[in-house]
């Protein structure tokens, strides 16, 4: 029904916009009853710190038609009915294709995505005007069967130390989950497969230090009770939650950027749609540097690639629904692969 809505002021740096939340009522998370009202009004509170990570940059929306134990889909076009305050670019995808994709450039479009049904957003690491370049290079440690959050950040502490060796400054934020993603901004001078290349040399170099508890094994066979750096991340249209992003899990957690010296003591399972927006007026936006200065040069981590292709480490396999790609090993499962 029509009377079934609210409109929400959303200050923004146009002046501010009203938003009009359909279904204000609707119980998105279950167990604690948190609604797409609260919803919104979490992004209301958030939205300069959520836009400075994940603004002016190609983003998919991780869409629920009920709660988020219900039907989902993503949505990456412009919808019907997309009001003019929210823009799309057109970005090619690994297939060659190239389509509109959705920008959010300010909190009023946020709340919009939120009416939308939206509980997880997916930046791209390039911004709209460049979005062949990426500008940060991103990794996501993920733990296995056998780990936990705390191997997560060790491993995270340990390739702050690697990135730092070849010049980069690394910010961190936990998944929402139980992984750990440590971000670093580039110069947007190297297209997504350069960059990859650049995260499949880091990936190795922390697997060189911490042998027992780090792995870039893509085959989840060869693993083992180790971290996992997903390098695959780093391919064009492969995205991760994103900064202040909330998570589709029961907890309402939210995907929460830290400092370096809190990332030991922080549990991921307490900081939530409800509890953030008072975490972040109370100490700030620890990414808030992240994209201060220009980025540097990944020329040593892909001189470090190109030492490592010497040695005869070559590339790694890509997503199963990427174009098999150049040098790329057999997308076969080493248990099923044919012996000599």
């Amino acid at each position: 029904m029509a009377s079934d809505a609210v409109v929400l002021t959303v200050p923004g740096p146009n002046g501010d916009r009203e938003v009009r939340v359909s279904s204000p009522g609707r119980v998105l998370w279950p167990d604690l009853g948190i609604t797409k009202l609260d919803l919104a009004n979490y992004f209301i509170a958030v939205g300069e710190a959520f836009l400075r990570a994940n603004g002016d940059r190609p983003v998919s929306l991780q869409r629920f038609g009920g709660g988020i134990d219900g039907e989902q889909f993503f949505s990456k076009n412009p919808p019907k009915g997309t009001p003019d305050y929210v823009r799309a670019v057109d970005v090619p995808y690994p297939s060659r294709r190239v389509h509109p994709q959705l920008v959010l450039d300010e909190p009023a479009a946020v709340v919009w995505a939120a009416q939308m049904n939206t509980v997880v957003f997916h930046p791209w690491a390039s911004q709209a005007e460049a979005p062949d370049f990426p500008d940060e290079l991103r990794i996501d440690l993920d733990p296995q069967p056998g780990t936990d959050f705390g191997d997560a950040v060790a491993a995270a502490l340990e390739l702050r130390k690697v990135l730092k060796d070849g010049g980069l400054d690394a910010f961190v934020k936990t998944s929402g989950n139980r992984g750990v993603h440590v971000f670093a901004a580039i110069a947007p001078e190297h297209e997504f497969l350069e960059v990859r290349h650049a995260v499949i040399a880091i990936a190795r170099e922390l697997e060189r230090r911490m042998p027992d508890r780090v792995t870039t094994a893509w085959w989840k066979e060869e693993r083992g009770a180790r971290i996992f750096v997903d390098f695959n991340q780093a391919n064009r249209d492969r995205t991760m939650a994103g900064a202040w992003s909330p998570r589709a899990l029961p907890r309402a957690s939210v995907s929460l950027p830290v400092t370096w010296d809190a990332l030991p003591d922080v549990d991921p399972a307490t900081h939530t749609v409800l509890t953030v927006p008072g975490r972040l007026s109370a100490e700030g936006d620890p990414w808030e540097a992240l994209h201060a200065s220009a980025g540097p040069s990944i020329a040593p981590f892909l001189e470090w690639w190109e030492r490592d292709v010497a040695d005869g480490l070559g590339e790694l396999p890509f997503p199963p629904d990427f174009p098999k790609m150049p040098g790329e090993p057999p997308r076969v499962q080493p248990s099923r692969a044919r012996k000599p």
